[in-house]
């Protein structure tokens, strides 16, 4: 029998995994494929990211000696002393992600609305005791828009290939996304029509439930009457549907006191 297959486990975030020397952990985690070896000298990280055919649902690894094809990339780091784990983090987008809800919605004037919304998480490959990091993967292969008034003011954001929902439960949970709930609030007279939204990423933690998955704090935006602004802050705490969570990385960006302005177009443009 394949010692791999007999040795196939459902992957678990932030906990070190012990490997011996000439040994291989091959992950399976939605499109991503990653291979990571232990040598005597060195750490060799392998990754590749496969065309969708399906929406994939678990994550599985397993430790064996099998590599893959020399096409797929390669990575070496030099092993510090005799250290003999890797521990998997994920870490939320360096940039700014841009959600769309599953149609366009129209939030008439003085009321509010939450959409949930789910965006990839990056794998941070930390070796030894001390964590030290390797390198980062994303967990798919990230596409970049633009969001602002024009060429010259805005940012360049991803793009997330998933759908904000007004139900909790119609969001696909995955072990490498991670849910936001996201409340706006129109404190104008007009409607506030909601194509898009670009959520702040790197201000946010990451947390994991007892079911092994990642959630965020919630971010709230207000509109008021002066629609060349909007206020956004996030929350202290989390939903109270994640139900209890340890925190299992940092967000990337320190967010300043209080509520952060910013420009509308720079919010739903």
């Amino acid at each position: 029998m394949d010692t791999e297959t007999e040795s196939r486990r459902d992957g678990v975030w932030a906990q070190p995994y012990e490997l011996a020397s000439g040994q291989t952990q091959h992950h399976k985690l939605g499109h991503v494929r990653l291979w990571v070896t232990l040598l005597d000298q060195e750490w060799q990280v392998r990754s590749e990211t496969r065309a969708p055919e399906t929406d994939p649902v678990g994550w599985t690894e397993s430790i064996g000696h099998q590599l893959p094809h020399t096409s797929v990339s390669l990575q070496r780091f030099i092993r510090e002393g005799k250290s003999s784990t890797v521990t998997f983090v994920p870490a939320v987008a360096n940039r700014p992600t841009v959600i769309r809800p599953y149609h366009p919605l129209t939030i008439p004037g003085g009321t509010r609305c939450t959409i949930y919304v789910g965006t990839v998480v990056w794998m941070k490959v930390c070796a030894g005791p001390n964590q030290t990091l390797l390198t980062e993967v994303p967990l798919a292969v990230p596409s970049l828009t633009w969001v602002g008034r024009n060429t010259m003011e805005g940012e360049l954001c991803y793009s997330s290939s998933s759908f904000g929902r007004l139900v909790l439960d119609a969001l696909p949970k995955r072990a490498w996304r991670a849910t936001t709930p996201v409340t706006i609030i129109n404190r104008r007279t007009e409607p506030l029509l909601l194509e898009r939204f670009s959520l702040p990423t790197p201000l946010l933690s990451l947390h994991q439930n007892e079911r092994g998955q990642l959630w965020t704090p919630g971010v709230v935006v207000e509109v008021a009457t002066d629609m060349n602004s909007a206020s956004l802050h996030v929350d202290e705490s989390l939903l109270v549907a994640a139900g209890p969570c340890k925190q299992v990385a940092p967000a990337r960006e320190k967010a300043a006191r209080g509520r952060l302005v910013r420009a509308i177009d720079r919010v739903f443009g």
